[in-house]
């Protein structure tokens, strides 16, 4: 990303904060609880703001050993998770949640090298747990997203724990380092390691839509889109976002459709017209079994306990190529 930029342009708004560079800002929401816009180079990223997903789409296997069913407060968490505290952080000095009126205390030209906003969220579960989403922004417009969820014994098997990045308009393709073909947990064996292109935003002819195109074993993915929302805006070059792997390599997947989209369709042609890019990028997600096809658990290496507290970070790059 070109950026000649050497500080970050922070502005505090009455509920939202921005953060600038030359080509990228960024708009985090005090009241949606996320960051609800990435517009890079005049192309916006987000029509709805990341917020952390617990659930990936039912499997006629999962029907089969009841799973969803006994899982289910992971679908109302996915939809109804609630954003409780907000921090703000400027060059490492913490501001709390600087809202109107105490934002007035700052100027139009604050700049600085680094922010921090951390959102916490309580999940909607019986018992609730809290998950964490923390942003660090530095002066080249990276972003790092290191999501936390609490673990809790008394709480169901998870079908995944990610994060999602809902955009505006359909995909061309995208581009990713990791595995071919569509692969889970247990079912890595005939991946073979590589960069691979998909173009546009396949969709599997199940004849009940169910979870489809998982990717695991991801080191970058790029998702590149030529058509935007503003009419005004006649350019049709193609632009580009790309997720890059911190620590530890990450799950996605690229589709048209939201796990919900895909629970309410009982039969393909129910399934709307696809209009938006749904990236759902994933630090753990349970395998789908099937060794029956008609009800067998998945082993317990691919499920996902919720006693345990899971962590996963990303970096993310609007307008970049990661290609090393």
């Amino acid at each position: 990303m070109a950026n000649t930029t050497t500080k970050l342009h922070v502005i505090f708004g009455d509920g939202t904060l921005g953060v600038a560079t030359e080509d990228v800002h960024y708009l985090f929401s005090y009241e949606k609880g996320g960051l609800e816009s990435i517009l890079s180079h005049g192309k916006e990223w987000l029509y709805r703001p990341i917020r952390p997903i617990f659930w990936r789409a039912t499997t006629d296997n999962d029907r089969g050993n009841h799973f969803s069913e006994e899982s289910a407060m992971w679908l109302g968490a996915d939809c109804f998770t609630r954003c409780q505290a907000i921090d703000v952080q400027v060059d490492g000095e913490d501001l709390g949640l600087p809202i109107a009126p105490q934002n007035n205390q700052f100027s139009n030209d604050e700049m600085a090298d680094r922010v921090d906003i951390t959102f916490d969220f309580q999940t909607a579960t019986t018992p609730a747990t809290k998950v964490t989403m923390h942003y660090q922004i530095v002066a080249n417009g990276k972003v790092t997203l290191t999501s936390h969820l609490q673990g809790n014994e008394a709480l169901p098997e998870l079908p995944a724990f990610g994060v999602q990045l809902i955009m505006p308009t359909v995909a061309t393709g995208f581009e990713y380092d990791g595995l071919s073909g569509e692969t889970y947990p247990d079912r890595m064996a005939g991946g073979s390691r590589g960069q691979y292109y998909v173009a546009g935003l396949p969709v599997t002819p199940y004849l009940v839509p169910q979870e489809m195109g998982m990717h695991m074993q991801t080191r970058w993915l790029t998702v590149t889109r030529q058509r935007t929302l503003n009419n005004a805006d006649v350019d049709a070059q193609p632009f580009s976002l790309s997720v890059e792997m911190n620590d530890q390599p990450f799950a996605f997947s690229c589709l048209p459709y939201t796990a919900m989209e895909l629970e309410a369709a009982t039969h393909i042609e129910e399934l709307p017209l696809a209009r938006r890019t749904v990236l759902s990028v994933y630090g753990a997600v349970r395998g789908v079994g099937g060794i029956d096809s008609w009800g067998a658990d998945v082993q317990p290496p691919y499920r996902l306990f919720a006693d345990v507290d899971r962590t996963f970070t990303i970096q993310i790059h609007p307008g970049n190529h990661v290609t090393d």
